[in-house]
């Protein structure tokens, strides 16, 4: 029998990281192989997409030998040999975490745990990626290492803070990201990418290491091009960590997938235009809810009468900038390699308010999580757009709104789906948000995979060839 041809580096490029694992133990692909494929996309289309902003490729090649040499011991781990990238707020020992601030060049001594997980599986950790200053934004426009551009169109939004990250994974430049997820930050930019993402319930994944944004919003997050792939990533990191004081212990293991689509309750917001989502945004959502009728089950329309989005989200960027007073102090007083003007009018704004302000932003977290026990006693699932808008220009006006959305998964620590769900007209994709009550992150996985393959509305990836 005749050897199968060698795997075209596009297609290495193009599969999903399951895909690449069976590649990987047939003996279709090797660890070096697949590692040069990355490292010479990344070096002829990084420099104008900028989703990098730390690369040591001398490293991934070193990474994916030794990834050889297990594979052939027959000893190996569960992402063995696969290309993944980090964001730039995340601890990896010996290099920098700089967090998108111009300060921070001193090298870290130890992993994060997301880190040190994905070390123990064996994955190439390819390099630290683009992200808006300090993880407070929605645009990945750093003033200090430069903007991060869309994949579907240069000149436009990769979304943020982990835009890099997004960018990256559609572009084909990593098979997967890890990144943060506080108030969207990764379903906006997997929304605007075109990608998959998952933020897990909160505390699913031990955020030791990552530096903090909001410690009781922040969550590590995955993005990836499958909904396969996201599953296999959180099996892998998450877990109880006792040096994360907000590591979820388990009583029970997360709720397993074995919803019946006949038996869904899914819930729907009653007016969508009425919080801010763009009428092309409604079109292509009310589309997509046209091509679900038995995989979302029974429909019904929830009141949300009492939850203000806009104010909400507020609430929650107030407890952001009120931390990082704290978290960026060093940062701030640093006059040699000052934070951007923008930054620093951010969070003077949370030093301006006082102790009754912030205690009154604190206790929407507990409204939220009220809401999010009624709600969920109802419904089974939440289903809504994952921003209210497109990608936008780079350089224009900012949406206020970006977060909107997003923000009740993050204030409730419920777990959040992003999967594409379409194209808008101006040619640009957008996602589909699925949120679940607590600990329904693997009942979240097979409904945004039953999802993900009736709507097939995912762009042919890499969005750069």
């Amino acid at each position: 029998m005749s050897a199968m041809p060698p795997i075209a580096d596009l297609d290495l490029r193009r599969a999903t990281l399951c895909q690449l694992l069976h590649w990987l133990a047939a003996g279709r692909t090797r660890p070096r192989v697949l590692a040069e494929a990355y490292q010479q996309a990344i070096e002829r289309i990084d420099p104008k997409l900028h989703a990098y902003v730390d690369l040591r490729l001398g490293m991934l090649q070193e990474q994916a030998g030794t990834a050889e040499h297990r594979r052939r011991d027959g000893v190996i781990g569960r992402l063995d040999g696969l290309p993944i990238a980090l964001k730039d707020n995340l601890d990896m020992a010996g290099w920098p975490t700089r967090a998108g601030l111009p300060g921070r060049e001193a090298p870290v001594a130890e992993d994060s745990h997301a880190v040190a997980r994905l070390r123990a599986a064996g994955a190439v950790l390819i390099g630290k990626t683009n992200m808006d200053e300090g993880a407070l934004g929605a645009a990945t426009d750093n003033p200090h290492f430069g903007a991060t551009h869309n994949p579907h169109r240069h000149g436009y939004t990769a979304g943020g803070s982990s835009g890099g990250a997004a960018a990256a994974v559609a572009a084909g430049l990593a098979v997967a990201a890890v990144g943060s997820d506080s108030l969207g930050s990764i379903r906006i930019p997997a929304s605007y990418c075109g990608v998959y993402a998952l933020k897990p319930t909160h505390g699913e994944i031990s955020a030791r290491g990552l530096v903090p944004a909001a410690r009781r919003l922040d969550t590590v997050g995955i993005l990836t091009r499958s909904v396969d792939d996201l599953t296999v990533l959180l099996q892998v990191l998450a877990g109880y960590d006792a040096d994360d004081p907000r590591s979820r212990r388990r009583r029970v293991a997360l709720a397993p997938p074995d919803w019946e689509p006949g038996r869904l309750r899914c819930g729907l917001l009653p007016d969508l235009a009425a919080v801010g989502v763009a009428p092309a945004v409604i079109e292509v959502f009310e589309a997509a809810l046209a091509k679900l009728p038995r995989e979302l089950g029974e429909r019904r329309t929830v009141d949300f009468s009492d939850w203000d989005f806009a104010r909400t989200r507020r609430a929650g960027l107030l407890l952001m900038e009120a931390e990082m007073l704290g978290a960026f102090a060093a940062d701030l007083a640093d006059t040699e390699r000052p934070v951007s003007p923008r930054f620093r009018t951010l969070l003077d704004y949370a030093a301006r308010k006082s102790a009754a302000d912030y205690v009154a932003a604190d206790r929407v977290l507990d409204v939220a999580t009220l809401k999010m026990r009624r709600l969920f006693s109802q419904v089974d699932v939440l289903v809504m757009p994952t921003t209210p808008q497109g990608a936008f220009p780079l350089g224009g006006p900012v949406p206020d709104n970006q977060a909107d959305l997003t923000g009740f998964a993050s204030l409730a620590g419920c777990p959040a789906v992003s999967l594409p769900m379409g194209t808008l007209p101006d040619g640009l994709p957008i996602g589909l948000q699925l949120v679940g009550a607590r600990g329904s992150d693997l009942q979240l996985l097979e409904l945004a995979q039953v999802c993900a393959a009736t709507l097939d509305a995912e762009p042919a990836y890499p969005v750069i060839v």
